[in-house]
């Protein structure tokens, strides 16, 4: 008789019939991401794994779990120094622009450390991160050591998934072949590699919150806030008020912020994908409303882990502020 694979475990968890499968313990879920990041599985078991957890639905637990055991893979320096907020960029299909690097550039300036993580998409027609980031001249680290290195200099600083945990970018190259997103593409946005004090999440669909909420709190996150952000990324929709996930100092709670103007139907152009427009609107050479006030907007969100006394208005009034004052000809 074969014996049989470690992994079928974990497969078999999941795969029961109706009445007999069953959710994944955190330690499970860590013990299953640990052998599929050390390429112990076969991929006809990577597959049904993956699949499976999709079928299902994924919860905080499994999340957590998976998270923890890519964490333990990397690669830090043995003092990591403080980081305030950990900043994901983890959507594949968001067709506007990033705009969302003016708001952590404004953050970063408030003399704040930002790490800011991700991949690059998949599909023709959007806006990655990347290009952005050149064009402001932030660094993007070959490593979390390198990272932890410049952040010393540059307190706004990117680093891609690739790069410190090469086998979870791998799994995320699965997804043209599987035609699915997986629970890849979800709890990459949990890692926070650098152990910052301040997370942000923007999820594409308001049930995955609650999951990464959940997560969060597995994970011992001391501050957090999950909102639905456009396109999937840490951006606030300022055409509508937004519910937002919070962990302050331990405490959850649920924050629902204003809207930010009375246009509720903003047609994004295709000229709207240039990366130069980002600077363009740095320097005020480009208006744009809706733009703008998700700069605002997403600023203000990111202040509320700091400044939690103050109220979504009253941090929104601050954030504008700052836009205002930035000084428009620093990156000409």
């Amino acid at each position: 008789m074969t014996q049989d694979h470690p992994f079928s475990e974990y497969v078999r968890i999941l795969g029961k019939g109706p009445n007999m499968w069953r959710d994944l313990t955190f330690d499970e879920a860590k013990s299953a991401m640990g052998m599929i990041l050390r390429d112990e599985v076969e991929p006809l078991q990577l597959g049904a794994f993956l699949l499976l957890l999709r079928r299902k639905g994924e919860t905080g637990e499994e999340l957590a779990g998976m998270a923890a055991a890519a964490k333990e893979t990397f690669e830090l320096p043995a003092e990591i120094p403080h980081v305030d907020f950990d900043w994901p960029s983890y959507a594949d299909r968001h067709r506007q622009q990033p705009w969302f690097i003016l708001s952590a550039i404004l953050l970063a300036d408030q003399g704040y450390r930002v790490l800011m993580h991700g991949i690059e998409g998949y599909s023709d027609g959007f806006a990655p991160t990347r290009p952005g980031l050149d064009l402001f001249g932030i660094p993007q680290a070959s490593s979390l050591k390198e990272a932890t290195s410049l952040l010393q200099d540059n307190p706004l600083t990117y680093v891609g998934l690739e790069t410190f945990c090469a086998p979870l970018q791998q799994l995320f190259d699965l997804r043209p072949l599987l035609g699915v997103r997986t629970a890849v593409n979800t709890f990459g946005r949990d890692l926070n590699p650098l152990n910052a004090r301040c997370q942000m999440q923007g999820v594409f669909h308001p049930p995955y919150k609650a999951l990464h909420l959940g997560a969060a709190e597995y994970l011992s996150q001391e501050n957090a806030l999950i909102f639905k952000g456009g396109g999937g990324e840490v951006m606030r929709n300022p055409m509508k008020p937004s519910r937002m996930d919070a962990i302050l100092s331990g405490d959850v709670s649920e924050i629902v912020w204003p809207k930010l103007t009375d246009i509720n139907d903003y047609k994004w152009r295709e000229e709207d994908l240039d990366p130069e427009n980002l600077r363009r609107l740095w320097s005020g050479e480009l208006v744009l409303e809706v733009p703008t006030l998700a700069v605002i907007g997403t600023l203000a969100a990111a202040l509320k882990m700091k400044q939690p006394e103050k109220s979504p208005d009253e941090l929104d009034n601050i954030a504008r502020e700052i836009w205002e004052a930035r000084d428009k000809g620093r990156f000409n």
